[in-house]
C-alpha cells in the first residue's frame, strides 16, 4: 500500500476512487473518541446513568449495545421538560485534559479520527420512550422544538470542544430513525424537528474541514436527499432493505455506502451453503464496488469459535484479500 489506511478512507468519502477497496475488519482504518457526557454507545459491564438520568443497559443478545432500561419514563409531559431536563453545568470541565487522555494512544497517521452524536430522535426516546415521544410531536409540536432547541445547547458545547481540541477527521451523525422495514416518522416531519438540529452538528464539521458520515440502521432511503444537503459523504450500515443499487447508481460520488450485505437472513448464518455464500459475495462485490463509494463489509454472524462460522468468514476474508482489495487496481 502506497497510502495510509486513513487517506485512503478519506479518499472514499471525498468520492474518489482509493487505491483499495477499504474494510475495517481486516484493513484497521480509523478508530473513535466519545465522551462521558454523551449517549452511549455499548454497556458492557452494567447500567449507565446520563448526565440527564436515563438509565442505559445492555445485553449479550445485541451485542452489549447501549438501550434505555424499559419501563423507566424521564418525562411523561413534554410540556413540562423545563421542570425535568437540566442540562449540566460545564463551566469546571477540564476539556484539554479530559481529551487530552482520550487522544493517548491514538494513530493520528495511518487511521481517521471519528467523534459522534446529534442523536436528538433518540434523546427524546430515552426521555419519553416511544410512545410518549410520538404523541409529543403531534400533540405538542413547538414544546418538543423548544427541548429540541434546550439539548443542543449542551450538544453543541461538548461538539465544539471535540472539535477544538481533537480536531477529528470525521464526524458522524449517530441518530437511529428508522426500523428495519419503514421509518419511523415522514420525511416533513425529519425537516421540521430533527434535520435543523442535524444541521447545527453538520454545519460547525463542514466549516472545520471535517468529512461528515451517517449512522442510520433501517429503512431510512427517504432521507437521503436531506443527508445530502447537509454534507454526508457516508452512509453506515446501509442496510439491503433500501433499494441499494439505485442509490449506489444515483449518488455515486456523492455517498460512501458501508454495508450493504444481507447479514438478517440466510447470507448472515452459518446455515448458508458454502457454494451459495460465494456467489453471493461475488455478486454484492460486483454490485458495489464498481467506481467507489463502497466499503467491503461481509460477516457471517453467531460464535466466531464455531467451526462453521469461522469456514465461513474465512471465505468471505480470503475473498477480500484475493481479489476485493485490488479492485480498482485490476478494473
Amino acid at each position: 500500500m502506497s497510502i495510509t489506511p486513513k487517506e485512503n478512507y478519506l479518499m472514499m468519502l471525498r468520492g474518489e476512487i482509493p487505491e483499495y477497496v477499504p474494510c475495517s475488519s481486516y484493513i484497521p482504518s480509523g478508530e473513535f473518541i466519545g465522551d462521558d457526557l454523551l449517549t452511549p454507545v455499548f454497556a458492557p459491564n452494567g447500567p449507565i446513568k446520563t448526565v440527564y438520568g436515563v438509565t442505559y443497559v445492555g445485553s449479550k443478545d445485541n451485542f452489549w449495545g447501549a438501550m434505555p432500561k424499559p419501563g423507566e419514563i424521564l418525562l411523561d409531559d413534554v410540556t413540562k421538560w423545563r421542570d425535568v431536563i437540566r442540562n449540566p453545568d460545564l463551566s469546571h470541565r477540564d476539556w484539554e485534559a479530559y481529551y487530552k487522555k482520550q487522544l493517548e494512544g491514538k494513530d493520528r497517521k495511518n487511521k481517521t479520527l471519528s467523534t459522534v452524536g446529534g442523536d436528538y430522535f433518540l434523546t427524546l426516546v430515552s426521555f419519553m420512550g416511544f410512545e410518549g415521544t410520538f404523541c409529543a410531536l403531534y400533540e405538542e409540536p413547538e414544546e418538543v422544538k423548544a427541548l429540541l432547541e434546550y439539548v443542543s445547547e449542551f450538544y453543541m458545547e461538548v461538539m465544539k470542544q471535540q472539535v477544538y481540541w481533537c480536531r477529528p477527521d470525521i464526524y458522524q451523525i449517530m441518530d437511529d430513525d428508522s426500523a428495519y422495514r419503514a421509518p419511523f416518522f415522514s420525511v416533513e416531519m425529519y425537516r421540521e424537528f430533527f434535520k435543523p438540529m442535524h444541521k447545527k452538528h453538520t454545519d460547525l464539521a463542514r466549516d472545520n474541514g471535517i468529512l461528515l458520515e451517517r449512522h442510520d440502521c433501517g429503512r431510512c432511503e427517504q432521507f437521503i436527499p436531506d443527508w445530502i444537503e447537509l454534507g454526508i459523504r457516508g452512509w453506515t450500515p446501509a442496510q439491503v432493505t433500501n433499494d441499494l443499487k439505485s442509490i449506489k447508481k444515483e449518488y455515486l460520488g456523492k455517498l460512501a455506502l458501508s454495508g450493504c450485505w444481507d447479514n438478517q437472513g440466510l447470507l448472515g448464518s452459518a446455515e448458508v451453503p458454502v457454494d451459495t455464500l460465494r456467489e453471493a459475495v461475488e455478486e454484492y462485490v460486483e454490485t458495489f464496488a464498481p467506481g467507489g463509494g463502497f466499503a467491503y463489509g461481509p460477516m457471517i454472524g453467531g460464535n466466531p469459535d464455531d467451526p462453521e462460522v469461522k469456514l465461513r468468514n474465512d471465505i468471505i476474508r480470503d475473498y477480500y484479500f484475493s481479489y476485493v482489495k485490488d479492485y480498482y487496481k485490476t478494473h
